[in-house]
C-alpha cells in the first residue's frame, strides 16, 4: 500500500523522515514559539513540514519559576522564620560549623549537634544537589582546657590533641562525614592576631592591661547593631561571664573593660598558661574570635569573607555567635557577614538537663556499648534537628523497633524479588480494592514526592521517615494482597518500592551503596549476598526436598536434620530460613549472627517462662486434686467433732445421729438457720466421701 503525498497524516509522519530530528532554524523557531507551538521545516533544506511543536509551561508565574529554583526553605535563626535557601554563587555552599572545645570525652550532647548537621548536610548535597564546603573549628586553647592541663600536670597541647583525637573518632564510630576543612585556633594565631589589629585600625577594639576588647558600644553607636541573634540577652552579665571564660571573670574581673558588655579579643596570659608574642603583650586569643579569624582565613577568597551557613548548638546563640557576628562584621564593614544562621536544639536526658551530678552524663562511647550507630541516626532522625529533645529508653526503643521494621520490609522485598523472577509477572492487573499495582505505583510516586515536599521544608526528617513507613505499610499491604490470591506479586514495582526508601536511606546515612536494604556495615554487604546467594539457594532447595520426602515417608530424624539446618547451622552463619506455607518455597534472609543468636535466646526465654507458667500450673492443679483427695476421706459423722472456736475450745458439745452439731461448746442449743447451714456442708461432705469410697 501507498500513502498519498502531504496532508496531516503526511505532516505527523514527518517526525521519522530520513532528514532527522527537528533543528536548525525550524527547531529554533519552535522553542521560541511558547505555548502557542510553531511549525518548522526539517534542517537540510527538505520541504516536509514538520510537525507543531508546543513548549510546556509548568509555571504560571515568575514566583512559580523562583520556587522550583530554590525550593529549600530553612529556619534561619537570624529572623527567626523559615526563608528560602538561596546560596551566594550557583550551587556552591561555603558552611563554618562550631565544633568542639577538646577538654573531655565527647556526649550525647555532642552527637546531637554533629549527627544532626551530617543529616542536613548529606540531604543538601545528595538529594538537593548543593557543592557544600564545610569548615569545622578545634577549640584547642581555652580557659577550660588550661585548668584541666593544669591539674593533670600535662601540656595543653597534650589534653587537647587526646580529647580531639578521640572525638574523631566518636564521628567516625556515628558515621558522621569528615569535614573539608579543620581548624584549630593553635594554629591561626598570626590570622587571628592581624584580624584583632583590623577590628582596632576601625575603631571597634582597644587594649587594655596587655588585653584587647571589643568596644561594644563603639560598635552600637555606628551603623552596626549588637545582639542581631538574641538582642533580649544583651545585657545579661552571667551570659557575658560564661562567654568570657573562668579564668579572665576570676583574674581580671570587668575592671579592664570600658563596658560591661565588652568581650575579649586577646586575653593575658597569667603564669603557668600558654601564651604567644603580640603587639600587645604576651597572651591568647578569646574564644569568640577564633570562628571569625578562622572562617575568614579559609573563605576569604571565596567570597570576599561571606559565608553561607554558620551553625551551632541552641545555647552558642548568645553571646558566642551574637561576638561572631559583631568581629566580623567590624572587622569588614559588612552589614550581613552570614546570610543563614543555623542552629541546633536542646537535648534533655528522661526530661533533665544532662548533668553529671545528675548521673545522667553519657559519653557516646557509652552510647554506642549499647545500641549502633543506625539506630542512634533513627532516633535523632525522628525528631526536628531545631527543636528540643529528649533522650529516654523508650524513645530509644521505639528508633531500634523501627530498624527493625525497615529491616523486615527489605528483607522480605528483597526475598520475593528473588523468588519471583524480573523475567516473571509484569502486568498490572485491574484496579481491585486498595492493593493492587495501580495503587502501590501510586504511593511509590506520592512517597517520592512527599519526601522532597519534607525535606525542602527545613529538613522534616520525621515528617519523610513517616511517608516512608506509610509506603512500607502499602507495600506489605500489596504482598499480602497477592499471596492470599496465590497470585506473583510484580518484582518491578516491589524494587522501585525497596529502591524508593533505600535512595532516601542512603541520603541520610543509614545505607551505605548497596541496590537494596542496610547491606552489612563496612561495605561487604553486596559482595556477601553475590557469593552466598547460589549456595543458600541450594541448601534451601534441599531443604524443601528433603522436608517433602520426610514427610511422605514419616522420617523423623529426616525432619529433625531440616529443623537443625533452620536453627542451628545457618543461624550460626547469619543466615534466617524461614519455612514456606504447603507447596510454597521457603525463603532466607541474610541477618547478623548476633542479632539471631539475641532472637534465639529470646525465643527460649519466653518457651522456658512458658514451660515454668505449665508447671505451676500442674502443681496448683495436683495440689487442688490432693485437697479434693483428702477431703473425700473425712467420714460426714465424724467432720464437725474436732473442731475448735476461736479460744482452741471444742465448738460443739452434742451431735444427732449423722453427727451434724445440734449445741454450742458451751451446751447452748444451736439456732436453727446455722443447723441448717450445718447440714447442707454434711451433705456435700457426704457425696465427696461416697465418691471416694466408692
Amino acid at each position: 500500500a501507498t500513502c498519498v503525498q502531504g496532508g496531516p497524516a503526511a505532516d505527523l509522519r514527518a517526525m521519522a523522515s530520513e532528514d532527522g530530528a527537528a533543528g536548525g532554524a525550524g527547531g529554533a523557531a519552535a522553542a521560541a514559539g511558547g505555548a502557542g507551538g510553531v511549525g518548522g521545516v526539517a534542517e537540510g533544506g527538505s520541504s516536509v513540514q514538520l510537525p507543531i511543536w508546543r513548549m510546556p509551561s509548568p509555571m504560571a508565574s515568575p514566583l512559580g519559576f523562583f520556587e522550583t529554583a530554590y525550593p529549600l526553605k530553612v529556619y534561619n535563626s537570624l529572623t527567626r522564620t523559615k526563608v528560602p535557601f538561596i546560596p551566594m554563587k550557583g550551587k556552591r555552599v561555603l558552611w563554618y560549623m562550631c565544633g568542639p572545645t577538646v577538654y573531655d570525652s565527647a556526649h550525647l550532647g555532642h552527637a546531637r549537634t554533629y549527627l544532626s548537621f551530617d543529616i542536613i548536610r548529606r540531604v543538601m548535597v545528595d538529594f538537593f544537589g548543593f557543592d557544600v564546603v564545610l569548615a569545622m573549628n578545634i577549640t584547642d586553647i581555652d580557659d577550660k582546657i588550661i585548668m584541666r592541663s593544669n591539674e593533670r600536670g600535662i601540656s595543653f597541647a597534650e589534653l587537647s590533641r587526646f580529647y580531639e583525637t578521640e572525638f574523631l573518632e566518636d564521628m567516625a564510630a556515628l558515621g558522621i562525614l569528615p569535614v573539608d576543612v579543620m581548624t584549630r585556633i593553635s594554629e591561626f594565631v598570626p590570622e587571628t592576631l592581624a584580624y584583632i589589629q583590623r577590628i582596632m585600625d576601625n575603631g571597634f577594639a582597644y587594649a587594655s592591661n596587655g588585653s584587647v576588647y571589643f568596644d561594644t558600644v563603639a560598635y552600637q553607636e555606628s551603623k552596626h547593631d549588637y545582639g542581631k541573634l538574641v538582642p533580649e540577652n544583651v545585657g545579661d552579665a552571667g551570659a557575658v561571664d560564661e562567654g568570657e571564660g573562668k579564668l579572665e571573670v576570676e583574674s581580671r574581673g570587668r575592671s579592664d573593660k570600658r563596658n560591661p558588655c565588652d568581650f575579649a579579643l586577646w586575653k593575658k596570659s597569667r603564669e603557668g598558661e600558654p601564651w604567644w608574642e603580640s603587639p600587645w603583650g604576651n597572651g591568647r586569643p578569646g574564644w569568640h574570635i577564633e570562628c571569625s579569624a578562622m572562617s575568614t582565613a579559609v573563605f576569604n577568597d571565596m567570597a570576599d569573607g561571606h559565608v553561607d551557613i554558620h551553625s551551632g548548638g541552641w545555647d552558642l546563640r548568645f553571646p558566642h555567635h551574637d561576638n561572631e557576628i559583631a568581629q566580623a562584621e567590624a572587622h569588614f564593614d559588612f552589614q550581613q557577614w552570614i546570610n543563614y544562621w543555623v542552629h541546633s536544639g536542646h537535648l534533655h536526658i528522661e526530661g533533665k538537663k544532662m548533668s553529671k551530678s545528675e548521673k545522667n552524663f553519657f559519653t557516646i562511647r557509652e552510647v554506642l556499648d549499647d545500641y549502633s550507630a543506625r539506630q542512634l541516626r533513627f532516633f535523632f532522625l525522628r525528631h526536628k534537628y531545631n527543636a528540643p529533645m529528649d533522650y529516654s529508653k523508650a524513645g530509644l526503643a521505639q528508633a531500634v523497633a523501627l530498624e527493625k521494621r525497615f529491616s523486615d520490609f527489605f528483607d522480605n522485598v528483597k526475598a520475593k524479588i528473588r523468588t519471583n523472577a524480573v523475567a516473571g509477572a509484569a502486568k498490572w492487573h485491574a484496579a481491585d480494592g486498595d492493593h493492587s499495582e495501580h495503587v502501590l505505583a501510586n504511593a511509590i510516586v506520592d512517597t517520592r514526592a512527599a519526601v522532597r515536599e519534607a525535606l525542602a521544608d527545613d529538613f522534616d526528617t520525621p515528617a519523610a521517615l513517616l511517608h516512608l513507613q506509610r509506603l512500607v505499610t502499602a507495600t506489605n499491604k500489596y504482598i499480602a494482597a497477592k499471596e492470599e490470591k496465590d497470585e506473583t506479586p510484580v518484582p518491578y514495582l516491589l524494587i522501585q518500592a525497596g529502591d524508593t526508601v533505600t535512595r532516601i536511606f542512603r541520603v541520610f546515612g543509614l545505607v551505605f551503596d548497596y541496590p537494596i536494604g542496610f547491606g552489612d556495615e563496612g561495605g561487604a554487604g553486596a559482595g556477601r549476598e553475590e557469593t552466598l546467594a547460589p549456595v543458600l539457594d541450594a541448601v534451601t532447595s534441599f531443604r524443601d526436598k528433603v522436608r517433602a520426602a520426610a514427610r511422605a515417608g514419616d522420617t523423623a530424624a529426616l525432619l529433625a536434620a531440616c529443623d537443625e539446618v533452620r536453627d542451628v547451622s545457618l543461624r550460626a552463619a547469619g543466615v534466617q530460613l524461614e519455612d514456606g506455607k504447603e507447596g510454597k518455597p521457603s525463603t532466607w534472609k541474610l541477618r547478623s549472627a548476633e542479632e539471631l543468636e539475641s532472637e534465639k535466646k529470646e525465643e527460649e526465654a519466653k518457651r522456658d517462662a512458658a514451660a515454668a507458667r505449665k508447671a505451676e500450673q500442674r502443681k496448683i492443679m495436683e495440689a487442688r486434686k490432693a485437697a479434693a483427695d483428702a477431703a473425700g476421706a473425712v467420714n460426714p459423722a465424724d467432720m464437725f467433732k474436732d473442731e475448735k472456736d476461736d479460744e482452741g475450745k471444742p465448738a460443739y458439745s452434742k451431735f444427732d445421729a449423722d453427727g451434724v452439731p445440734t449445741h454450742d461448746g458451751a451446751g447452748e442449743e444451736l439456732p436453727k438457720n446455722r443447723v441448717k447451714k450445718l447440714k447442707k456442708a454434711w451433705a456435700v461432705q457426704k457425696k465427696k466421701f461416697d465418691k471416694a469410697n466408692a
